[in-house]
């Protein structure tokens, strides 16, 4: 996480170009405040050590006037100025946010003025790692249509450190949700800190919507591994081997497979399920990335790349025949075979006529796979706006609708990319 270090320089200059005035006491004009009589000697004294850089001693002076008693507003409001400066100049920040909260809705310090104090208040607390008053006087800003750029950055990120997750993610999902409907990509951070909030609070809805958006806008490996984890862990022990290989590949598709069994697992289930081209193509991936270190591992992928070739040669050079055999079934099953293996051979067309063939003629067995497999084709194509709703019209599988969910978020972030 990374977080905001306002520097020390800054912040001054930034308070002293607010509008802090050395020549404050006394005051005339009857249409001008003044400060009290009484009042009026140690607040000159201190303003005159103001500006020979005495600040010490225009601390000490102020000090004086503060056990005088029965100040008015404007004596109160000069003394917290007048003190004001002199800690910043001492680098006394702790007082110095006192000192300008004191100050906001007085009665003599402009609009303008406490809208730019609010702001200064935010980072010196969260500078002095004050994260709740950081957090406060942050969304106040915001609330108050005064927030400058860092400003929702500090509110986000104050919550967090503070171990405040539900407002942290209350706070950074709204801007973030805000910024989609207004048509503006979210920042990175932004949605890292929705992510880690989400994690904290072991809300896994939460977690998973998360990723979705980082995912469509910021589409990196990482993100991608996370997102397929979910789904590798939400595994069961009697998922189907149909649901396993189509999570693996949108895994390949995102780069998102890591270990070497994960490559060797797809080859198996696809050779398992009449899909030769798809265990050529992750077993060359595989063996592209450099993932079969293990001697183990490497005869493993050697004899399954060795029959997939085989049964790839054979099954290719048939293709034709069954293609032609299939549009005469009574079914569509056959043409939604034929079109997952020429999705495998990466020849995306043919793939999409003989799915959406298939689905068109209607009998078809897991028409949930069909239709997930014919949208993957569609992208791949390059029909992005067809594939998505395509995706969308996938039912009855929770799997595959998850997955069809995924590859719509993997459609966009293509688009975006």
């Amino acid at each position: 996480m990374n977080r905001l270090q306002p520097g020390a320089a800054l912040l001054a200059a930034t308070l002293i170009a607010g509008g802090l005035s050395l020549a404050l006491v006394p005051a005339h004009g009857a249409d001008k405040p003044t400060v009290s009589r009484e009042f009026a000697k140690p607040l000159r004294a201190a303003n005159e050590d103001l500006k020979q850089g005495k600040y010490q001693d225009a601390l000490e002076e102020l000090d004086k006037a503060r056990a005088l008693s029965k100040p008015t507003p404007y004596d109160t409001h000069i003394i917290n100025e007048l003190a004001l400066y002199a800690y910043v100049k001492t680098r006394n920040y702790a007082d110095a946010a006192k000192s300008m909260e004191a100050t906001l809705g007085d009665g003599f310090t402009p609009e303008a003025m406490e809208h730019a104090r609010v702001q200064d208040i935010a980072g010196i607390y969260y500078q002095l790692k004050d994260y709740g008053k950081a957090a406060q006087f942050g969304e106040r800003a915001v609330k108050g249509g005064f927030a400058n750029g860092n400003t929702d950055t500090l509110v986000s990120q104050a919550y967090y450190l503070k171990g405040d997750y539900h407002n942290a993610y209350r706070f950074t999902d709204n801007l973030v949700s805000d910024e989609i409907k207004a048509g503006t990509t979210p920042k990175e951070p932004q949605l890292q800190i929705v992510l880690s909030s989400c994690v904290k609070l072991s809300d896994q809805s939460c977690v998973s919507h998360a990723l979705e958006r980082l995912v469509t806008y910021y589409p990196k490996p990482e993100y991608w591994q996370d997102l397929m984890d979910s789904l590798y862990r939400s595994r069961q022990a009697e998922s189907s081997d149909t649901d396993m290989l189509n999570i693996y590949r949108l895994a390949m598709d995102v780069d998102a497979m890591t270990q070497p069994q994960q490559y060797i697992e797809m080859a198996q289930l696809a050779l398992e399920q009449g899909s030769p081209g798809d265990a050529e193509q992750v077993l060359e991936k595989g063996y592209g990335k450099n993932v079969f270190t293990d001697q183990h591992d490497r005869e493993h992928a050697d004899r399954l790349l060795a029959n997939a070739k085989k049964l790839a040669a054979t099954d290719q050079s048939s293709l034709p025949k069954l293609a032609t055999e299939a549009e005469s079934a009574a079914t569509g099953d056959k043409e939604v075979a034929v079109g997952m293996a020429y999705l495998g051979y990466q020849q995306y067309d043919k793939a999409v006529d003989a799915l959406a063939a298939g689905l068109m003629k209607g009998g078809v067995r897991n028409e949930a796979q069909a239709r997930l497999l014919l949208g993957i084709a569609q992208l791949k194509a390059g029909h992005r706006a067809d594939a998505i709703k395509t995706f969308h019209a996938v039912t009855g599988d929770p799997t595959l609708m998850r997955l069809a969910t995924f590859w719509s978020l993997r459609a966009r972030a293509v688009a975006n990319s």
